[in-house]
């Protein structure tokens, strides 16, 4: 029987992220192109498999393009002020008519059970309800909105208590006033307002583009793959000061992303609608496809402990097998554990490094430098330079020294220069290994 090492180091790879995920809330907003789309029933079949793997899911859908079709088809046009539509009795219907078609006929797609498919055997429990209390929007610019509405509360306890019973929760873009009223709401204010209330793990929106294009000169990509809450500010006040349309949907979902971060929701995934599997791809791979928002950024450099032996062992070993690095033992590791510090990346460990001092010369040694070799040539390894520089320099020490096999250029670009064997302090020429035939470098840090 021959077996697939892919398949193997694939679901080893994705089971941190289904125990991380278990018993999570997230709320995954799409619109009603995504419903209209061919590959919506592929993307069912991922919100089983989500299902499945013990997520809390809430999926809140739109009917835009549903509702323009509606509205034609009844030779209707609805105003705008200040890019919201004006809710009129005659709209209202329609829109009513539109949601309510949608949101059934994603509850049957929900309900699919056929065999030889993704939802085979599937026991999805959709419910839906008035979790959404709404309220007017009033008058903006001189013009009544009517029965445009905004979220007044969610109702927190009720979603709750379905989602504890293992229900998927569907919740469509209107809400009910305390005297019985509807107003139609925009997807983003119900996704976000629920996630916020719900103290979501993740809030996902699902873009039409991942990128916004200006002239054939000032072409750029509008979304890296993170971003804070601030650098997400940013972008949006750039983005206010172009009137291009391709940029209003980045513009109004970055708007929500930074709310429902400061509402203490922990992460919020911009994905692209076009790619089949996106939430999957972005949700169990480590990089992701999509844009990742979050409060702070998700880099972090620490002291290493005794409890990251393992996580260092398996960044140096690669190295340690080509004879770019010395090879040290778990026992070694162990005891010079407080020398190092780890550069950790969303939770991993990409990145170590450990400083030797030499007190007598007045220097201290960089030593076992490395890079998860996903993320070289990112800047990480001068991240980790100038941690060690610091401390340096924080230890009193005026140089620091290093020995190399195979990055002599990249030190010479970080400042370094070459050194002979006789300048090392003589505690490390006692201790030079002549078989590696390293060369030495020495940088000033006055």
């Amino acid at each position: 029987m021959q077996l697939n090492t892919n398949f193997v180091s694939w679901f080893r790879s994705v089971a941190p992220y289904v125990n991380a995920f278990r018993g999570k809330t997230f709320v995954i907003a799409f619109s009603g192109e995504v419903f209209s789309d061919e590959k919506f029933v592929e993307l069912v079949h991922d919100f089983n498999l989500l299902a499945s793997l013990g997520v809390r899911l809430v999926l809140v859908h739109g009917a835009r393009p549903q509702i323009q079709a509606r509205l034609k088809e009844n030779n209707l046009s609805s105003k705008s002020a200040l890019g919201m539509r004006v809710t009129d009795p005659a709209t209202l219907q329609r829109i009513k008519e539109s949601v309510g078609r949608v949101h059934v006929e994603i509850e049957a797609l929900l309900s699919m059970g056929l065999p030889n498919s993704p939802m085979a055997n599937a026991s999805i429990r959709v419910t839906s309800g008035n979790f959404v209390t709404a309220c007017p929007i009033g008058v903006l610019d001189g013009v009544d909105l009517m029965y445009s509405g905004k979220v007044r509360k969610i109702n927190l306890s009720a979603i709750r208590s379905h989602l504890d019973l293992g229900e998927l929760i569907l919740i469509s873009p209107l809400g009910y006033s305390p005297t019985g009223e509807i107003f139609n709401l925009a997807l983003e204010n119900v996704a976000t307002e629920t996630a916020i209330a719900l103290n979501a793990e993740k809030l996902i929106f699902m873009l039409d583009s991942m990128s916004v294009e200006g002239t054939e000169s000032d072409k750029t990509d509008a979304l890296p793959r993170e971003l804070t809450v601030s650098e997400s500010k940013l972008m949006h006040n750039e983005l206010m000061h172009k009137s291009a349309k391709h940029y209003d949907e980045i513009r109004r979902i970055l708007y929500h992303a930074i709310k429902a971060c400061e509402g203490n929701v922990d992460r919020v995934h911009l994905i692209n609608r076009h790619i089949d599997g996106a939430i999957l791809q972005e949700l169990f791979t480590h990089n992701g496809i999509g844009c990742m928002i979050s409060q702070e950024s998700l880099q972090t450099l620490r002291k290493a402990g005794i409890e990251d032996v393992g996580g260092i062992l398996q960044l140096i070993e690669p190295l340690e097998a080509e004879g770019i690095l010395v090879r040290r033992s778990r026992e070694l590791l162990e005891i010079e554990i407080e020398r190092f510090v780890i550069l950790e990346h969303d939770g991993m460990m990409i990145g170590c490094a450990a400083i030797y001092p030499f007190s007598d010369e007045n220097a201290c040694e960089l030593a076992c430098l490395a890079v998860h070799p996903d993320y070289r040539n990112t800047g990480y390894g001068g991240l980790l330079l100038k941690q060690i520089e610091a401390e340096t320099v924080t230890r009193g020490y005026k140089k620091i020294f290093v020995l190399t096999t195979h990055a002599a250029h990249w030190f010479i670009e970080h400042g370094f220069i070459e050194i002979k064997l006789t300048e090392l302090p003589k505690a490390k020429q006692g201790l030079y290994n002549y078989q590696r035939r390293s060369k030495a470098f020495m940088k000033n840090l006055q």
